[in-house]
Protein backbone atom coordinates (compact mmCIF):
# COMPACT_ATOMS: atom_id res chain seq x y z
CA UNK A 1 0.00 0.00 0.00
CA UNK A 2 1.79 3.37 -0.79
CA UNK A 3 1.51 5.82 1.98
CA UNK A 4 0.74 9.57 1.71
CA UNK A 5 3.78 11.68 2.91
CA UNK A 6 3.01 13.49 5.72
CA UNK A 7 2.46 17.29 5.81
CA UNK A 8 6.13 18.33 6.20
CA UNK A 9 7.41 16.61 3.30
CA UNK A 10 5.18 17.75 0.97
CA UNK A 11 5.30 21.52 2.09
CA UNK A 12 9.25 20.90 1.90
CA UNK A 13 8.87 19.28 -1.49
CA UNK A 14 6.73 22.33 -2.62
CA UNK A 15 8.98 24.64 -1.56
CA UNK A 16 11.96 23.02 -3.36
CA UNK A 17 13.14 25.17 -6.53
CA UNK A 18 14.14 22.38 -8.63
CA UNK A 19 10.32 21.18 -8.58
CA UNK A 20 9.29 24.47 -10.38
CA UNK A 21 10.14 24.95 -13.92
CA UNK A 22 9.41 28.66 -14.38
CA UNK A 23 5.63 28.51 -12.97
CA UNK A 24 5.18 24.91 -13.74
CA UNK A 25 4.97 23.02 -10.34
CA UNK A 26 6.14 19.32 -11.30
CA UNK A 27 7.05 16.68 -8.92
CA UNK A 28 6.40 12.65 -9.31
CA UNK A 29 6.91 12.04 -5.50
CA UNK A 30 4.54 14.45 -4.60
CA UNK A 31 0.79 13.04 -5.44
CA UNK A 32 -0.94 15.97 -4.74
CA UNK A 33 -2.81 17.21 -7.99
CA UNK A 34 -3.35 20.60 -6.42
CA UNK A 35 -0.38 22.28 -4.79
CA UNK A 36 0.14 25.58 -3.05
CA UNK A 37 1.90 27.68 -5.38
CA UNK A 38 5.25 28.50 -4.41
CA UNK A 39 4.26 31.75 -2.01
CA UNK A 40 0.64 30.32 -1.32
CA UNK A 41 -0.85 33.92 -1.04
CA UNK A 42 -1.03 33.39 -4.63
CA UNK A 43 -3.57 30.65 -5.06
CA UNK A 44 -2.84 26.88 -6.39
CA UNK A 45 -1.50 25.17 -9.39
CA UNK A 46 -1.72 21.72 -11.28
CA UNK A 47 1.41 19.32 -10.34
CA UNK A 48 2.45 18.23 -13.66
CA UNK A 49 3.94 15.42 -12.93
CA UNK A 50 0.27 13.70 -11.78
CA UNK A 51 -1.18 12.35 -15.19
CA UNK A 52 -4.59 13.23 -13.89
CA UNK A 53 -3.54 17.09 -14.45
CA UNK A 54 -4.08 16.36 -17.90
CA UNK A 55 -6.84 15.71 -17.29
CA UNK A 56 -8.38 18.34 -15.54
CA UNK A 57 -6.86 20.80 -17.63
CA UNK A 58 -8.35 19.77 -20.48
CA UNK A 59 -12.14 19.65 -18.99
CA UNK A 60 -11.47 22.97 -17.90
CA UNK A 61 -10.94 24.23 -21.37
CA UNK A 62 -13.70 22.13 -22.90
CA UNK A 63 -15.86 23.90 -20.24
CA UNK A 64 -14.89 27.20 -21.39
CA UNK A 65 -15.06 26.49 -24.67
CA UNK A 66 -18.39 25.13 -24.49
CA UNK A 67 -19.12 28.46 -22.55
CA UNK A 68 -17.87 30.68 -25.68
CA UNK A 69 -19.69 28.79 -27.77
CA UNK A 70 -22.92 28.45 -26.34
CA UNK A 71 -22.90 32.94 -25.18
Amino acid sequence: MKLRPDKDIMNTMRKDPGNWKGLIYFNRKDPRLLVPKLYPSLGWTLNFANPNAYIALGAFIVIIAVIVILA
